[in-house]
């Protein structure tokens, strides 16, 4: 699996991180534990199994990131990295600095170069400080070339609103939702991703990200 042990290495760079939680559908669950137990890295590795099956019964992104929350008993300053995301330069633990003198929820953000290319992901719009003002998750007609990417950092006070997002029924699986959703009840911020970025979600991009970071 060299692409997540390339997110495992730039999640390594990140200071005071203890253990990394995997959540997985039962399908890939033996795969993960199988990877986990060959792990020898800087922090602990636990893989959670969410139990799911299908697409019928999958409890979504934002699901799965509330059941490792409340399963694991995590009362801290938490980091989000999908596992369909791989940066090739910059270091994560920069975006971790600072979100925590904001004492903020922060996404990573990537400027894709023209409006269309937002289409599949977050179009968002900040200010000079970097606070979100609008947000729109897989907008039909997106007016900046500035996507959010799925790299968020929600500190301790904040994880609250998760289980609150949930209750009140909103969409479990994309998780820009949650970001949609949260910005406009606290400050949101946006931390640039320092040269480039990787969407590794379709079968041709992870194959060509497999391919760079194995010769790396």
């Amino acid at each position: 699996m060299p692409i997540l042990g390339r997110l495992l290495d730039q999640l390594g760079e990140v200071d005071e991180l203890e253990v990394v939680y995997v959540a997985t559908n039962a399908k890939f669950a033996d795969a993960f534990l199988a990877f986990a137990e060959d792990w020898d890295g800087p922090f602990e590795l636990m893989v959670v199994d969410d139990g799911t099956t299908s697409e019928e019964d999958k409890l979504g992104a934002i699901g799965d990131l509330a059941l490792v929350i409340e399963q694991e008993g995590i009362d801290e300053d938490l980091l989000v990295a999908a596992g369909d995301s791989i940066f090739g330069e910059g270091r994560l633990d920069d975006f971790v600095r600072r979100a925590r003198e904001r004492r903020a929820p922060a996404i990573a953000v990537y400027d894709v170069g023209e409006p269309e290319a937002v289409r599949p992901y977050s179009a968002i719009t900040a200010d000079d400080e970097g606070r979100i003002v609008a947000f729109e998750e897989k907008p039909e007609a997106p007016e900046t070339t500035l996507a959010g990417i799925a790299l968020y950092f929600y500190p301790r006070e904040t994880l609250q609103l998760v289980r609150r997002y949930l209750g009140e029924g909103n969409n479990a699986d994309q998780p820009g939702r949650l970001v949609e959703w949260m910005f406009t009840r606290t400050p949101f911020y946006t931390w640039r991703i320092p040269g480039r970025w990787y969407d590794i979600g379709s079968p041709e991009t992870l194959e060509a990200a497999n391919r760079e970071f194995s010769q790396s």
